[in-house]
């Protein structure tokens, strides 16, 4: 990961949900371009952990724990980011509830949860984060991490893919509502991610619902045969942080090696598509 340690210079960024994986990834970036950042996460010490990685590598971050449903914490961590810098510049609405069942197996009381993380949290952060970007008058830019589950219907997934599916319309909708105070609202697509801590794979693996029963080669159907790191989300989230985006207003950065691009029959692993091949 390259970043300009300039590029973010005295901007003050809030990152939810910023485990070892996109959300640890997405703080450093930021903190690496030059922002001082809040790093937030359920788990205190997943937070903790996050600042600590930040400021050991020469950065500026604090933690704060709590739940993205609870209005209270939404309002702690934009108080924490104008301590730090006094502002607001950037808020990265990442944090996710991963609960892999589909429609004849998710409890209703899970399903719920689910939404209310994915939808609610970005919701409760976005106007709190607002409200001060409209305050102090020096406007910002709100990122909602989407997924390629949100442009496609990936069975077994249900409540993961409804509610990033809804976060692409709370994106323009808010986009719209903020467009008048200088404040810009994106989605940014990641894919299936590449884990290359083997601890986070394992953990990750292990936390499969043992029920899920459409099991996918994610790797062996993406165009190069290979897929995105954390990392290789960065540049982008740094772009649409940055004053480079500046004309960038509800719409989405993909970044998943054209995978929702791929006509769906398709295999990569069997070479190119024959020239007679019928098309509809």
């Amino acid at each position: 990961m390259s970043t300009d340690p300039a590029r973010l210079e005295g901007m003050v960024a809030i990152v939810t949900g910023t485990s070892p994986n996109i959300g640890g990834a997405f703080a450093a970036g930021l903190a690496a371009a030059g922002a001082k950042v809040v790093c937030t996460d359920i788990s205190a010490e997943t937070a903790e952990a996050c600042a600590k990685a930040i400021t050991a590598a020469g950065g500026s971050a604090v933690a704060v724990a709590g739940d993205v449903t609870d209005p209270e914490h939404a309002d702690e961590a934009v108080a924490r980011a104008v301590e730090l810098g006094g502002k607001v510049d950037v808020l990265v609405n990442n944090a996710v509830w991963f609960n892999q069942k589909g429609l004849l197996t998710m409890p209703l009381p899970e399903y719920r949860r689910q939404l209310d993380v994915i939808l609610t949290g970005p919701f409760l952060f976005t106007r709190a984060a607002a409200r001060v970007m409209i305050e102090k008058g020096t406007g910002g830019s709100v990122v909602n991490v989407l997924s390629t589950a949100a442009w496609q219907g990936q069975p077994g997934n249900i409540g993961y893919s409804t509610g990033k599916s809804g976060l692409i319309n709370f994106t323009r909708s808010a986009a719209m509502e903020l467009a008048e105070h200088g404040i810009r609202v994106n989605g940014l697509t990641p894919t299936a991610t590449a884990i290359d801590d083997p601890d986070i794979a394992g953990r990750m693996a292990a936390a499969k619902d043992p029920s899920l029963r459409y099991p996918m080669d994610f790797a062996g159907q993406a165009p190069w045969g290979k897929l995105p790191t954390p990392q290789d989300y960065v540049p982008a989230l740094v772009f649409l942080a940055s004053a480079d985006s500046k004309f960038v207003n509800a719409t989405n950065i993909t970044v998943d090696g054209g995978v929702t691009a791929k006509y769906w029959p398709w295999r990569p692993d069997l070479g190119r598509v024959a020239e007679d091949a019928w098309t509809p």
